[in-house]
């Protein structure tokens, strides 16, 4: 009998993929290819853009505490013929070329604070912008374990029926020699025979499937994958009770702090829409130099400073109008953020259940394989002395290779499950990880344009 060996936690993994191509000393780790999905996502890199465009809505909203400032110039030509009371020519008749300069400055006094609450809420959808992007830094993160762990998990299932394969092969040969001999019938060697077209249909069956996750692990993670080696869970970062984590989950789940900035984007705009309905006040000063605008005066000077109140009475209706709608859309994030607090502890309720079922179901895919295994064995020296028939090793030969697939499939979803319970409380980023990688800070950038007063050119300097 063949010795049995009994493998626990990732080492079935390794074990499984070790049957065929043993692993080399240096290989890719599941943290080398998270930092890599951070730093090279391209949906994560866009959303990276998408916030940075979303901290202009600060300095635009700024704006209106700033002056606006302008400078006029106009040139021509102007003719002019005037005539007394009495039908004679004035002296000054003729033509005179005209032009003038002038600059002007308004600045607004006051106008019902829209621009304080314009520049909260701009605020706020900046702090919004941040969580959704904490969102898909959490999917991404999230895709590329999961990918990283079907890759091993296709990966093992594929050597575990290639070595199915070889051992049918083995079984077929031996079975023929015995019916040549007289010790089995036609009926095992058809058998054997399409046991093992069975398993050749599953090796193909197996190597599809990882030929499709080869193909998103490149997508997600941006390299074709070479030598990975095991991974493991990250236990150690999670809650210790399921209390404990949906009580995390919704105090740090992105999702939930962006409903919440929502609420504030939506209640500033309502009263930036009532501001609509105060009074304007605006204070302008202006200077122009005008020359040749007619013959007797070749040069005029002009300055002003100028303060006004516009006091809105009735326009239409539009801006009460959107106040009502405004304050719907409040009532509605309102109603958003209750729904994504359910959804949040829904999911991290169920990633929890996960989490426990697979640790369960690793321990008995573990003494599911190794009965099989004792099983396997047993059934072929009691098929020597005539005990069992070719189907009874046949049949005990597919237990253990499904037990195998079963066991890799175990440890698969153990660490994903992991993944997922971290990632639905909040805390699946690179920090909490403790990966090797420079953090995308959005504050950054976010510092260098709020209080840009002029300038086209980015911060990156496009």
């Amino acid at each position: 009998m063949d010795r049995v060996k009994v493998v626990t936690g990732a080492a079935a993994t390794v074990l499984l993929l070790a049957l065929a191509n043993p692993m080399p000393a240096l290989a890719d780790t599941i943290e080398a290819a998270l930092v890599r999905a951070y730093q090279n996502n391209p949906q994560l890199n866009a959303q990276r853009a998408s916030v940075r465009a979303t901290d202009e809505n600060v300095p635009q909203a700024l704006s209106g505490y700033r002056p606006k400032v302008a400078v006029t110039a106009s040139a021509g030509y102007q003719y002019g013929d005037a005539l007394s009371n009495f039908g004679t020519p004035l002296d000054f008749a003729g033509a005179t070329p005209p032009t003038s300069v002038g600059a002007s400055v308004t600045q607004t006094l006051y106008n019902g604070n829209q621009t304080a609450n314009k520049t909260r809420a701009a605020e706020s959808q900046v702090s919004g912008a941040r969580e959704g992007l904490r969102v898909l830094e959490e999917t991404v993160l999230l895709s590329a374990a999961t990918v990283y762990m079907d890759y091993l998990r296709d990966s093992a299932i594929v050597e575990v029926n290639r070595s199915n394969v070889r051992v049918l092969d083995q079984t077929l040969k031996q079975t023929q020699d015995r019916f040549n001999v007289g010790e089995v019938t036609r009926t095992d060697v058809a058998q054997s025979e399409a046991q093992l077209a069975a398993g050749k249909t599953q090796l193909l069956a197996a190597q599809a499937t990882l030929t499709t996750t080869q193909a998103n692990f490149r997508r997600i993670i941006g390299n074709e994958p070479q030598a990975l080696a095991p991974g493991s869970p990250v236990d150690r970062f999670l809650p210790g009770t399921l209390p404990a984590a949906v009580e995390l989950s919704l105090i740090e789940n992105p999702n939930v702090t962006a409903a919440m900035y929502g609420i504030d984007v939506n209640f500033l705009q309502v009263k930036v829409n009532e501001g609509a309905l105060l009074p304007t006040v605006t204070l302008q000063a202006a200077v122009q130099q005008q020359y040749q605008t007619n013959i007797t005066s070749p040069r005029t000077f002009g300055a002003s400073a100028i303060a006004q109140v516009n006091v809105p009475v009735y326009q239409g209706g539009s801006e009460y109008s959107l106040i009502r709608q405004s304050k719907e859309s409040l009532a509605q994030q309102r109603l958003v953020l209750e729904q994504t607090r359910d959804q949040t502890r829904a999911n991290t309720v169920t990633a929890w259940g996960q989490l426990v079922a697979g640790k369960a179901q690793v321990a008995s895919a573990q003494s599911q394989v190794t009965a099989s295994e004792i099983a396997l064995n047993g059934v072929r020296e009691e098929a020597k002395a005539g005990q069992r028939t070719t189907l009874d090793v046949l049949n005990a030969q597919q237990a253990l290779v499904n037990a195998r697939v079963a066991l890799v499939t175990a440890q698969h979803d153990r660490v994903v499950a992991s993944y997922s319970v971290l990632s639905a409380v909040g805390r699946l980023s690179p920090q909490v990880l403790g990966l090797a990688t420079t953090t995308y800070d959005p504050s950054v950038h976010y510092q260098q344009v709020r209080d840009s007063w002029f300038g086209v050119r980015t911060p990156d300097g496009h």
